[in-house]
């Protein structure tokens, strides 16, 4: 029995929608696919780079992770999983407290089993039983600090390294995120991106080299785009091992640390908000009723993160950046992915594109940065407000308060000479824990009051407004 079934004859008429179990014909399904790898590329790269971890493994690991993921799903959630800017933060602090990649990698790998964990009791005790422990206004506030503690990454790494490029890349990722409409709008941060690239060379040409902050936090002077490892790099290859004597970071296995896990753990909750939007946006699309397979895409994220740290690329997630395509073009075919998929693999298997990938000016990605952790701290409020919280309550306002500045502070609480709780962890169990510690000792009236909110799994998705397909 075929897969997918054929649409309309393999053309579509207008008005017409493709369900995710039809496709059209291959040729038009190769060139949607082609869509979806420019959809989800700019950030399943920026992000590794980000967290010092190789983008080139990356790339190819997040096919082979859609590829897992459409398997379990049944091929009725049409999803692209890219790298999660989640971890950014997280890679931050570890790195901060002296962990190398595999220690990162090792944290990482816990958080995806958390997820494939919740993911299996969602699918089998039901949505609502996690919307107990973690209501909308605690959802928020964690994915709010998850954002705005990567502040200072922009302020003391990034900006610095070429201020006036970071500025005027900020500026292009807002015109075209704002200015443009449709497909162009939707890939805003990856065209961005290549246009930073394209103006740091043109200054190296005019100006020369600059002096300023490199990667490691040294003053030196040195070229904004140094293409020394591109010229050295094979064209065909797998992705290199890392080798902590040259610096090179790529297939490694994973080093598991109780202190570094306690830290990436409690992006889990961002991952849940994540996955629970990108399916409730798929199945307000499609017309289809897909709440029956909400655990299965968030186990399918967790086993897929799992697959993909243990090899030394990051976790994954759903990609808000391929809903938009798929609004765009009213196409909802798995098929289109899985073509995406092995087009990531076959990537993967290219050097050369990892070196051109890794020679990104610290200057473009300040002015990426800027924006995108901005956007992920904001999609906190968005959660809020689409499911009205009510921050007259003080079960809402009061916990919540502290932990988001615990977390965007990076507040730390010193347990021993060895073990702290800071930043993003403390943040989220200040805010859970609290949070519920809150809503025991309230009075009933005013417990009531809070739990007036809808329910985090009924709104619609929380990083696209699918009513705009037409976009």
């Amino acid at each position: 029995m075929a897969i997918w079934t054929l649409h309309g004859g393999g053309t579509l008429a207008p008005g017409e929608v493709v369900k995710p179990t039809e496709r059209l014909g291959w040729g038009k399904t190769v060139g949607l696919g082609a869509q979806h790898v420019v959809a989800m590329f700019g950030a399943t790269f920026v992000f590794p780079l980000l967290m010092g971890l190789n983008p080139q493994l990356a790339v190819m690991m997040s096919g082979v992770a859609t590829l897992l993921f459409i398997i379990v799903v049944k091929h009725r959630v049409p999803s692209y999983l890219g790298s999660s800017a989640s971890f950014v933060g997280v890679a931050t602090a570890i790195y901060a407290a002296g962990g190398d990649a595999a220690d990162l990698t090792g944290a990482l790998f816990v958080t995806g089993a958390a997820l494939f964990i919740v993911g299996l009791i969602i699918h089998f005790a039901g949505a609502r039983v996690i919307h107990r422990v973690l209501p909308p206004a605690v959802t928020g506030a964690v994915v709010m600090l998850i954002g705005f503690n990567l502040a200072p990454v922009v302020a003391k790494t990034y900006w610095p390294q070429d201020q006036w490029t970071a500025f005027i890349v900020m500026l292009v990722v807002v015109v075209l995120s704002v200015g443009f409409k449709g497909f162009i709008g939707r890939i805003a941060i990856f065209v961005a991106l290549l246009v930073g690239y394209v103006l740091s060379w043109l200054f190296d040409l005019v100006s020369g080299p600059i002096t300023s902050q490199n990667a490691a936090g040294q003053v030196t002077e040195h070229l904004r785009v140094d293409w020394s490892a591109v010229a050295s790099a094979d064209w065909l290859g797998l992705p290199p091992l890392s080798n902590a004597a040259t610096g090179v970071v790529g297939l490694h296995l994973p080093h598991f640390s109780l202190g570094f896990a306690l830290i990436s753990l409690p992006v889990v909750i961002a991952l849940i908000a994540e996955n629970t939007g990108h399916v409730k946006a798929v199945a307000e699309m499609t017309g289809e009723n897909l709440d029956p397979l909400m655990g299965r895409a968030i186990a399918a994220d967790g086993a897929a993160s799992m697959l993909a740290t243990v090899v030394g690329a990051g976790p994954t997630t759903t990609y808000a950046e391929n809903i938009g395509v798929m609004a765009a073009t009213r196409v909802y075919s798995t098929a289109a992915y899985v073509v995406a998929s092995l087009v990531a693999v076959l990537f993967g298997f290219s050097p050369k594109f990892g070196a051109v990938i890794s020679a990104t000016p610290g200057g473009v990605l300040g002015g990426i940065t800027v924006v995108l952790y901005g956007m992920i701290g904001l999609l906190g409020a968005k959660i809020w407000k689409e499911n009205k919280v009510d921050f007259g309550n003080p079960i809402n306002l009061v916990p919540l308060a502290a932990g988001i500045i615990i977390g965007v502070g990076d507040v730390s609480l010193q347990f021993s000479d060895d073990f702290s709780l800071s930043g993003i962890a403390l943040g989220t169990i200040v805010t859970v824990g609290v949070y519920h510690l809150a809503r025991a000792l309230a009075p009933a009236q005013v417990r009531r009051e809070a739990e007036g909110a809808s329910i985090i799994f009924d709104s619609p998705g929380f990083f696209e407004d699918e009513k705009s397909s037409t976009d």
